[in-house]
């Protein structure tokens, strides 16, 4: 792979105020997390409108295998530290690792996903550089006139889409959920530069040390990466009603998930809720039963790619976005729904996610 390769000690002075869109790389021991691929496509259109490059900012511990996977999905410029004590994420360090970098080569925009690590890092960086941040975004855009980025997220518990803008203070940051925007085409002969930088510090100067990394231990498919999610909201009212929609999960190969009204009621654990103060997910086909469709809920939504609705009203929200609506009461219709999808998949083994896709819309 060919780069060029600048020394952070010979930078020119117009790459010292890039103005630039960055994307904060974020990863764990070595593997990148797919929003970083989704924000880079975000930003490519936003630096496109800008007329800048986008770069990536990538801390980390031997993470040279990064760089080529970030230049073949549309960055221009990598700024790496690459030092032990970047191992394991901390606040503390990447915070000051961040804040230096801003410092020396002044983007314009900085983006970093709405993950747990994005969440807690971007709130630390904008409080340290003072400039404004907007949480959890769903749509990015450009005002060309001033030049500002326009970044929009439910407001108001998700009764209106707010538009927030930082005129007076740099870079313009933002925070943007998974599974809302694109991941972009990988161009596999794409290179780059990559800007090295050193910034040295002390393990024992530090207030937090890790001591160790539990991973959490689920033989199910994590909900955000679902290809099938059958999700029940308050209009399945009990458990009996969960029990089917878990049969029919496991009928269809999907995970069953709830709307905030089933989270409430007990019906399904917070990290299986769906919407504004949930998971964000884009499955093939997204199941959606007993739920009205309230925009808290959709927005969490956008991503599905057929919508699947069973509901006793049929001029609610969610019956008008669906691509198929089934009126009736869940507890009549999903034995039924259950048993043709059992006749139809008696192979479920060689059925994929596509030819599911087929056989819903074929009814």
């Amino acid at each position: 792979m060919a780069v060029i390769i600048a020394d952070s000690n010979k930078v020119l002075k117009s790459e010292r105020n890039s103005e630039d869109v960055w994307v904060f790389a974020e990863q764990m021991e070595g593997k990148l997390a797919s929003v970083t691929l989704e924000l880079i496509g975000a930003a490519r259109k936003l630096a496109s409108k800008l007329e800048v490059k986008v770069c990536a900012v990538l801390l980390g511990d031997k993470v040279e295998t990064i760089i080529h996977e970030l230049f073949v999905h549309g960055v221009d410029t990598v700024y790496v530290i690459d030092d032990e004590v970047f191992h394991f994420y901390r606040a503390e360090t990447y915070n000051r690792a961040f804040c230096y970098l801003i410092d020396k080569y002044k983007p314009e925009i900085l983006l970093m996903g709405a993950t747990t690590t994005g969440r807690d890092l971007a709130g630390a960086v904008a409080t340290a550089i003072k400039t404004g941040l907007t949480a959890d975004c769903t749509q990015l855009d450009i005002d060309l006139e001033k030049r500002i980025l326009l970044a929009s997220r439910p407001a108001f518990g998700g009764n209106i889409m707010a538009t927030i803008v930082c005129e007076k203070h740099r870079p313009q940051m933002a925070t943007v959920r998974p599974r809302v925007m694109p991941m972009p085409e990988p161009k596999v002969n794409k290179t780059g530069a990559i800007i090295r930088e050193t910034f040295k510090i002390e393990e024992k100067s530090l207030r937090t040390w890790v001591l160790e990394i539990i991973k959490e231990q689920s033989e199910n498919t994590k909900l955000e990466d679902a290809k099938i999610i059958v999700c029940g909201g308050r209009g399945v009212q009990n458990q009996e009603g969960f029990k089917l929609l878990q049969e029919l999960a496991k009928v269809v190969g999907g995970i069953v998930a709830g709307s905030r009204g089933a989270v409430e009621k007990g019906l399904v654990e917070h990290k299986r809720q769906v919407g504004q103060t949930g998971q964000t997910v884009s499955p093939k086909i997204y199941f959606a039963i007993g739920i009205s469709g309230a925009i808290q809920h959709t927005v969490g939504i956008q991503g599905a790619e057929t919508i699947v609705c069973i509901n006793t009203d049929s001029e609610c929200e969610m019956m008008k976005l669906a691509t198929y609506g089934i009126q009736g009461d869940v507890f009549k219709v999903l034995p039924k729904l259950i048993n043709s999808f059992k006749e139809v998949l008696k192979d479920i083994s060689n059925i994929e996610t596509k030819d599911l896709c087929t056989i819903v819309k074929e009814g």
